[in-house]
């Protein structure tokens, strides 16, 4: 009953990350409720094949869109203020050639899969989702500098706003008309929801007065967050992919629907709580203090996850039929175990920020590299077999490449550089 003292006892530097992340949480909640319903309508007026073409065009277009996750925003969070009239100017420019490059990029791989493939009608959904990258620079420096500023709160009902309508539009066009391009087209029609709030939110114009910061400043730690980035990206993605190649679209569909109901709420929380850390640490006041949050931040965000894991994965059999209905009974089993995965996740996510804020993104790369070679490398092996083997393997690999890490740093010294320094 007495909130006032409880607060008081939160230590000033973590208030902003607990702020951050409950903004994020209240918001994933609100839009989980739409999500479910827009699953239950999926799941109720589509079939495994016809899902497993939307996953398969989703499952591309989500692993190229990393691509353009090059480092560059988080170069403008962790600006000193002195440079970042300069740093904003340069970044403009170099979202604008990032997305148009990686709009091609999709492009061409639309034609490959068609090509190689003759799935013709994912090559095209593809092809048509490469719209997106032409609508996010306008809003993309507006974003970084709302998390610069701590105002996660507004990022966060952006990204909720935006989504929750793709919800509502993915409905309505489901109900409207079933089929795979229901699924997909509400991911280009919703693209400038975010960019206009985005661009509401915090105004920003270019100043070419104040010069622009060269390119390099970018190239300090770009490649090796992109290429965690692309990791990342190729262990949450590809495993639709091998599933699909292995075990074919409609046991693709079972696994999709099993990843999305059961691993996808808990990957939302986990990125939304990485988000929200970085800038947290990149604000702390020395070596110490980070090393202190970033072992608050195990106490904070583990615990609940585990509880969430625990109550999707063991009622699962129970609300699955119920919710979903008696078709997709065959994938409780799945839904369960894929949850697993999100604990080591969860400790990958919070190293991660660690790690760039240290200014050391290389150690994140090769933790993301090793966590991607056994995970999916789990995958594979058990896909051999059955779905159910999948999934373990999945998990397992995942938590010999992500809580041994962790469970490291809890009984490490700390021994940091702070990463605005080795910017500067």
């Amino acid at each position: 009953m007495r909130l006032a003292p409880f607060t008081l006892r939160i230590p000033p530097a973590l208030r902003p990350m607990i702020g951050g992340f409950a903004a994020y949480a209240s918001a994933e909640a609100v839009t989980r409720v739409v999500r479910i319903v827009a699953i239950l309508v999926i799941a109720r007026r589509t079939d495994p094949a016809m899902l497993g073409t939307a996953a398969a065009a989703l499952s591309l277009f989500e692993l190229i869109r990393v691509l353009a996750n090059a480092g560059i925003g988080q170069r403008i969070v962790a600006a000193r203020a002195d440079e970042l009239d300069r740093v904003c100017n340069t970044a403009r420019r170099v979202f604008w050639l990032v997305c148009g490059s990686v709009a091609l990029i999709q492009i061409a791989a639309a034609a490959a899969l068609a090509l190689i493939t003759g799935e013709r009608e994912a090559a095209a959904m593809l092809a048509v989702l490469s719209g997106v990258y032409l609508m996010m620079p306008p809003g993309l420096v507006q974003i970084f500098l709302l998390m610069r500023e701590g105002r996660m709160g507004a990022t966060a009902r952006i990204g909720a706003t935006q989504t929750m309508t793709d919800h509502v539009l993915t409905v309505a066009l489901v109900l409207i008309w079933p089929s795979a391009w229901a699924i997909v087209l509400p991911k280009l029609l919703t693209a400038p929801v975010w960019t206009i709030l985005a661009r509401r939110a915090r105004p920003w114009a270019p100043r070419p007065a104040a010069g622009y910061a060269h390119w390099r400043v970018f190239a300090v730690y770009g490649p090796a967050v992109l290429a965690s980035e692309l990791l990342a990206a190729a262990r949450l993605q590809a495993d639709k992919l091998i599933v699909g190649a292995m075990l074919g679209l409609d046991a693709l569909g079972l696994y999709y629907f099993a990843f999305n109901a059961g691993l996808g709420i808990s990957q939302s929380l986990i990125t939304a709580f990485g988000t929200v850390l970085f800038p947290s640490l990149c604000r702390a006041g020395g070596e110490q203090e980070r090393a202190a949050q970033l072992r608050q931040a195990f106490l904070l965000g583990l615990p609940p996850l585990v509880l969430l894991v625990a109550c999707q994965g063991l009622l699962a059999p129970i609300y699955v039929p119920i919710l979903f209905g008696p078709k997709w009974v065959s994938a409780a089993p799945f839904l369960s175990l894929l949850c697993l995965a999100a604990v080591p996740l969860m400790c990958g996510a919070i190293l991660g920020a660690k790690y760039r804020a240290d200014g050391e993104p290389l150690r994140e790369t090769r933790m993301a590299a090793m966590a991607t070679v056994l995970g999916l490398g789990g995958l594979a092996l058990g896909a051999g077999h059955s779905i159910a083997l999948a999934c373990i393997g999945y998990a397992a690999g995942l938590a010999l490449a992500l809580c041994l890490p962790a469970l490291r740093f809890a009984f490490s010294t700390p021994n940091t550089t702070t990463l605005k320094g080795e910017l500067s």
